[in-house]
C-alpha cells in the first residue's frame, strides 16, 4: 500500500512520517502531498494565538476533549519556539496535553518554528493538509506565543481564537492594532484571577468603537469586507456583521469551554451563511501560492547565481558602496 493510501486510511505512522518528510523538505513528501490535495478541504481549521502564559496549550487540550465528547476527530498542531543556538525545541505542549494520549481520535503533533516568523512553522500549512486528508474533522493550530507578530494564523485558520489573561497588560493589548482584526472569538482565560472583568471591559470598549465607526463593514482577518444586511438577497438570514464574542474560561478546571465551542460553531455558521468562508478559503490559497512562488523564485535565483557574485554584491552593501535596492536589481539582471 502506498503512503498516500495509508494516510487516506488514517494510519498514524504514515501521517507522522509524512509530516516529518514535509518538515525536512523531502521530495517524496511533496509528491505525496500533491496526491493528497484532492482529498483536502473538508476539515475546519481553528487557530489559537496569544501571548505566552495565557494558557493556550491548556485551552487547546480542553477544546479537544470537548470536541471528542461530540465524537469529532481532532488533530492538534502545536508550534514551539526554536533555540537560536542549537535549533532544538522543548516541545512542552505535549507535556500539557498528556491526558489526550491513547485517544485514537486525537493526534497531537508538535513542531519547531526553525526560524520562521509569524508564530507558525514553515510546514504548518502542509501538516494541516495531511490531517485534513486523513479525515480529521477539527484541526487546532496553536501558535508559538510570541506576542503581537502572530498574524500568519489569520491567513491559515478559518476561525481564530485570541487568548488573553488578566495581569498581562491586556488593557493596553486590547487597543493595539492587529488584536481586533485577527480575532473571531476572544477568550479571557484564568478568569478567576483579579482583573478579568477589566480585561473583558477593555475588549468590549474597543469592539464597540470598531462596530460604531464601521456599521456597514466587518473586520475579518485584517480585511474590511462588506456585510450584506440581514435578510437581504445577498445574505438571507445572516447577521449584518460578525462581532467577536468574549468568553471567560478557567481552562485548568475545564470551566467555560462549552461556551467557546458554541461561539466557534456560531462563527462557522455565520461564515457559511454570509459567504465569508468561501472567500477566506480563496484568499488563503492565493496567499499560499504567492508564498511558495517567492520561495521557489529565491531558490532558483540563488542556484543560478555564482556564490562569488552574490558575496561580492553583499560585501559592497556592507561597505556602503551599494544600497540594498540596487543590489537586488543587480542580482535579478545577473550583472
Amino acid at each position: 500500500m502506498s503512503p498516500t493510501e495509508q494516510i487516506l486510511r488514517g494510519e498514524r505512522r504514515a501521517i507522522a512520517r509524512q509530516i516529518s518528510g514535509i518538515e525536512n523538505d523531502r521530495p517524496e513528501a511533496r509528491r505525496v502531498l500533491a496526491e493528497l490535495y484532492p482529498s483536502t478541504g473538508r476539515a475546519y481549521l481553528l487557530g489559537l494565538t496569544g501571548a505566552p502564559g495565557t494558557g493556550k496549550s491548556t485551552l487547546a487540550n480542553e477544546l479537544a476533549k470537548a470536541y471528542r465528547r461530540e465524537s469529532k476527530t481532532v488533530a492538534i498542531i502545536s508550534v514551539d519556539p526554536t533555540s537560536p543556538f542549537t535549533g532544538g525545541a522543548i516541545l512542552g505542549d505535549r507535556i500539557r496535553m498528556h491526558d489526550l494520549a491513547g485517544d485514537p481520535g486525537v493526534f497531537v503533533r508538535s513542531m519547531a518554528t526553525r526560524g520562521s516568523l509569524g508564530g507558525l512553522a514553515r510546514a504548518t500549512a502542509d501538516a494541516a493538509k495531511v490531517f485534513d486528508a486523513a479525515g480529521f474533522e477539527i484541526i487546532l493550530i496553536e501558535t508559538v506565543g510570541v506576542g503581537q507578530a502572530e498574524v500568519e494564523i489569520a491567513g491559515l485558520a478559518h476561525s481564530v481564537v485570541v487568548v488573553e489573561a488578566p495581569g498581562l497588560g491586556d488593557e493596553v493589548q486590547a487597543i493595539k492594532a492587529g488584536i481586533l482584526e485577527i480575532a473571531d472569538v476572544f477568550v479571557v482565560n484564568k478568569a478567576d484571577r483579579e482583573g478579568a472583568s477589566r480585561t473583558v471591559a477593555a475588549l468590549n470598549m474597543m469592539l464597540d468603537l470598531t462596530h460604531n465607526t464601521l456599521p456597514k463593514t466587518v473586520l475579518h482577518h485584517g480585511l474590511l469586507m462588506e456585510a450584506a444586511a440581514a435578510g437581504s438577497d445577498k445574505n438571507p438570514g445572516a447577521e449584518a456583521g460578525w462581532r467577536p464574542p468574549i468568553c471567560q474560561t478557567i481552562a485548568t478546571q475545564g470551566k467555560g469551554i462549552d461556551e467557546v465551542v458554541r461561539a466557534l460553531a456560531e462563527h462557522r455558521t455565520y461564515q457559511q451563511a454570509s459567504g465569508v468562508l468561501a472567500r477566506r478559503e480563496r484568499e488563503r490559497l492565493i496567499f499560499e501560492i504567492q508564498q511558495l512562488l517567492k520561495e521557489r523564485l529565491l531558490a532558483d535565483l540563488l542556484t543560478q547565481t555564482p556564490p562569488e557574485q552574490i558575496n561580492a554584491i553583499l560585501e559592497q552593501v556592507v561597505e556602503r558602496q551599494l544600497d540594498p535596492y540596487t543590489a537586488v536589481e543587480q542580482l535579478l539582471v545577473g550583472e
